[in-house]
């Protein structure tokens, strides 16, 4: 079969391999997708690549129909994978707007804020809790982490597509939070009150940091209220997605129960 692309040194295959580094990717605002369950959930939301590239020996078809597909042999989308077994495609999409102004901060929203960290699956995993839970939106404050890192978007499973995510300063953060009256609740691991007792209605901004250090003193200080979550065993700490994960839905339950 002829491919539009058989070798890899191709110069096309080298920009997609480039473009597994930050640098590159900010210099042209794309970043690439190569698992075809998040093009999928992408092309749900109406979102479509810029280019995308294909191989007929591994792939029955390209994962979107309305954007020609260049086809390449299995060689050089070896080279360009990131994954160690090519599912078969990768799609190239446009940054996604990372501003504050993406949130829905009416009454009631609920927005999980994280502080420091540091591992893209980590922020991957937060993006898939807020869009399980049905969360208004996800701020990073002070970002560490590139959002458009390849394995966090694949530990999104889409969410990356699907869950307004901006990344701002802790001042910007904090003074968009005081002008929409958002309480504020930060998950700290000696809090008296536990998240039980905590009233998590109404408009709640719930903060989370790395498990390692927590969150800093200035993001306690700011929080309206302190809470833990029970740990009986030996850990005295979780991942922080498995934390956010805990806070978030007991703020859906509650609201829930509002509602009845």
């Amino acid at each position: 079969m002829e491919f539009d692309i058989s070798s890899p040194s191709n110069e096309r295959v080298k920009r997609l391999v480039n473009l597994r580094d930050r640098k590159h990717r900010d210099r042209e605002h794309l970043f690439p997708v190569e698992e075809r369950r998040v093009v999928e959930r992408a092309s749900a939301r109406g979102i479509d690549p810029t280019e995308v590239y294909w191989c007929p020996d591994l792939v029955e078809r390209p994962p979107v129909e309305n954007v020609p597909a260049v086809s390449v042999s299995v060689d050089a989308m070896k080279r360009a994978s990131y994954r160690s077994t090519p599912e078969g495609s990768i799609s190239l999409y446009s940054y996604l707007p990372t501003g504050l102004d993406q949130i829905d901060g009416g009454n009631n929203s609920l927005v999980l804020v994280a502080e420091g960290l540091e591992k893209p699956g980590n922020l991957g995993a937060l993006l898939r809790v807020a869009d399980a839970a049905g969360v208004s939106g996800v701020v990073v404050v002070d970002e560490r982490v590139d959002p458009f890192n390849p394995n966090v978007v694949r530990s999104s499973t889409g969410a990356i597509f699907t869950v307004p995510l901006a990344l701002t300063s802790f001042d910007t953060a904090t003074e968009w939070l005081r002008e929409r009256e958002y309480k504020s609740v930060a998950a700290v691991v000696d809090a008296a009150e536990t998240l039980w007792d905590a009233d998590l209605t109404g408009s709640l901004a719930i903060w989370v940091g790395a498990e390692s250090p927590g969150l800093s003193p200035r993001a306690v200080d700011f929080a309206d209220r302190k809470v833990a979550i029970p740990m009986k065993g030996a850990t005295d700490s979780l991942n922080v997605a498995v934390s956010a994960g805990i806070l978030v839905y007991e703020a859906v339950r509650q609201r829930a129960g509002q509602a009845e």
